[in-house]
């Protein structure tokens, strides 16, 4: 057992349920739904994390690598009260799972020269969803009065590659 997912309750059973969807080699979206249907079923509790990683930080929103490998990671992020992103789209398929909070997510589509919003969502704890690129780009932000945390799952190295994130907008939204 590797020590690192021993010490996170449930880490475990993600990884090795993962592990049997991508070994199937899906295509990316149908990927991305698979891991969110497993992650319905296997959603960590608040003690995947330890108190003091729960608690977050006021400079911005933290992610944590819990496991990672060639073909995805696993990652907490940590939210404090209206913390967010900035508007972006992502390197891989995705799929996560709101254990609490709620992450106030918008989603955009890119016109070229601006962006257009194209639908709002709010996911709240208990919550999974999955998406794959294109079509990703959006921005989240904790809409909630209470510390937030997320389990995210991405179809790359986030560990090796430093972020989930391919592209950051500047573009206007109109």
């Amino acid at each position: 057992m590797n020590m690192a997912t021993a010490a996170r309750p449930g880490l475990d059973a993600l990884v090795t349920g993962i592990s049997a969807i991508v070994a199937q080699r899906l295509d990316r979206a149908r990927t991305a739904f698979a891991v969110a249907d497993l992650l319905r079923g296997r959603l960590p509790g608040l003690d995947i994390l330890t108190p003091g990683e729960r608690e977050g930080s006021p400079d911005g929103y933290v992610s944590q690598v819990l496991h990672g490998e060639e073909d995805f990671s696993i990652v907490s992020v940590v939210w404090r009260p209206g913390q967010e992103t900035q508007i972006h789209d992502h390197v891989s398929w995705c799929a996560f799972g709101i254990i609490s909070g709620i992450e106030h997510e918008t989603l955009y589509r890119d016109m070229g020269d601006h962006l257009v919003e194209i639908g709002r969502t709010d996911n709240r704890p208990g919550e999974v969803s999955g998406f794959a690129p294109p079509g990703d780009i959006h921005k989240v932000r904790n809409t909630s009065g209470e510390v937030g945390l997320s389990i995210h799952v991405y179809g790359a190295n986030v560990a090796r590659l430093g972020s989930s994130v391919r592209r950051s907008y500047d573009l206007p939204v109109r």
